[in-house]
């Protein structure tokens, strides 16, 4: 259906699906389409993953800074970088070609930024990698082919991000973190995620690739999630709960795979009788 309704002037469709492919597009047709699409962009993009790790990007200016930056010592910046009045950088932070950070955020020591976009009023702690490749491979358990990840990290205003986390830039899209949403230490958050309004997602959490977490959305300790699902706004999810399809606004969820919290509860008091008479017996 996403297919009969897109604009694209040129689509790679495997051969089931080329009727879908709508009046005015070209369609390239190939049993292994993925593999053709990553093809084409290692023709088109090459070398994009090395060039921000060795500083290059000739093409951007000379970085700009606003008023009042503060600085710290054995910080890289690269070309093309924009700092917005006010904001901090901690030392040995690197800054990839291309970053804009807003105005009054605080970076502090040992954080990567590469390929992003950072709003007004942002706090990154210590260990922060932002804009890390995503975790996109081809050909499972024969090569292992890198799928190429060109897209970018965008986190809007008042935003903080605890120490050691991770946000993977998207694959082609971008990943998203919603203004106001607040995120622990040691989380994982991988490509093309779309994260609301203040959140609040706890430590040790894992988001896999392309999940959509909606606004207000609160995530206890050590939650994982199945990529390509939808977490509705307003969810409690409970801590070492596993997600693994779509739950509507206002869900409350706990277990693996999580399940509404009021059948979970059920369900383990279920498993505790059977235990005590077992004992019994």
């Amino acid at each position: 259906e996403e297919l009969r309704r897109t604009a694209a002037g040129l689509v790679i469709v495997h051969p089931s699906l080329k009727d879908s492919v709508p009046t005015g597009a070209v369609a390239i047709v190939a049993p292994r389409a993925h593999s053709l699409f990553t093809e084409i962009l290692d023709h088109l993009y090459p070398g994009s993953t090395r060039s921000a790790m060795v500083g290059g990007r000739d093409d951007l200016g000379a970085p700009i800074f606003e008023r009042d930056v503060s600085i710290g010592s054995n910080v890289v910046i690269g070309n093309g970088v924009e700092i917005g009045r006010g904001t901090v950088i901690g030392a040995n932070t690197v800054i990839g070609p291309g970053v804009t950070i807003g105005r009054n955020s605080v970076i502090a020591p040992n954080c990567t930024i590469d390929c992003a976009h950072l709003g007004n009023d942002v706090v990154l702690h210590s260990g922060v990698r932002i804009g890390t490749e995503g975790f996109g491979w081809l050909d499972h358990g024969q090569t292992n082919r890198k799928i190429p990840q060109l897209g970018r990290v965008i986190i809007q205003d008042r935003v903080e991000i605890g120490a050691n986390s991770t946000v993977d830039r998207g694959a082609l899209g971008d990943t998203v973190i919603g203004e106001g949403t607040k995120v622990d230490n040691q989380v994982q958050i991988g490509h093309n995620c779309r994260i609301g309004r203040n959140c609040l997602i706890a430590a040790q959490s894992g988001l896999s690739g392309s999940t959509i977490v909606e606004d207000s959305v609160l995530m206890g300790g050590g939650v994982g999630t199945s990529g390509h699902l939808r977490i509705g706004a307003g969810t409690t999810i409970f801590g070492r709960a596993a997600v693994t399809k779509d739950w509507p606004a206002g869900s409350k969820l706990g277990g693996a795979p999580a399940q509404e919290l009021k059948d979970f509860w059920r369900e383990l008091a279920t498993l505790r009788k059977l235990a005590k008479g077992d004992r019994r017996g």
